[in-house]
């Protein structure tokens, strides 16, 4: 069975939007698009670069498709990222798309939960979910992420969607790796294990 994985920026306070530039998503009157570059750095980069090691798709949700299909197309064809994003499958989940032209890309059809079930029964690598953060919440509520890689970078923005919002379904979580760049962003690799536990001191 394929494995969904959420790779996702944050910053300290947990904020996910727009991360990537000044105009990427500025719902709700967001200001703080783009806060990633200012704090990320060449470890950081390995260790993205390292997740899609495994992963022959992606799950997008129509937000981060949209961005993601109006840049990887015409990107630097030397960046090392340009062919693995235009050539890896796509798989997008929209209420309002009819059609998807990026290469390689395909709608969701029906229920997006029933679909992303059968979607992991099928043969492949990993699934990566980046960004997308509505398609994120309901991957959550029905636990269909089988692996968090977040990056936690050392900023704090005080606004904005957050990863883990309000009404967050509880999960405890076991740590795969952990670690800290020379520039302070933690990265970490964790899978749910259940529910939390509780106790007094």
């Amino acid at each position: 069975m394929r494995e969904i994985i959420l790779c996702t920026f944050l910053t300290l306070d947990g904020v996910m939007q727009a991360p990537g530039g000044p105009d990427e998503d500025a719902e709700s009157g967001f200001r703080h698009g783009g806060w990633q570059k200012p704090v990320v750095d060449d470890e950081v980069g390995a260790a993205i670069a390292g997740w899609y090691e495994n992963a022959d798709a992606m799950l997008l949700g129509r937000k981060t498709y949209e961005i993601f299909a109006s840049y990887w197309p015409t990107a630097d064809p030397d960046n090392p990222f340009t062919g693995r994003m235009n050539s890896m499958d796509k798989y997008v989940a929209s209420r309002t798309l009819t059609s998807v032209d990026w290469q390689n890309s395909s709608l969701l059809e029906g229920d997006v939960v029933d679909a992303v079930r059968k979607l992991k029964e099928t043969d492949g690598g990993d699934i990566n979910v980046v960004g997308s953060g509505d398609l994120a919440q309901t991957l959550m509520r029905h636990e269909l992420v089988d692996e968090y890689r977040l990056t936690i970078h050392p900023v704090i923005i005080g606004t904005g969607k957050r990863l883990f919002a309000d009404g967050a379904v509880p999960t405890a979580l076991e740590p795969v790796s952990v670690s800290t760049t020379r520039g302070g962003t933690v990265v970490g690799v964790y899978r749910p294990s259940g529910k939390p536990s509780y106790d007094s001191y």
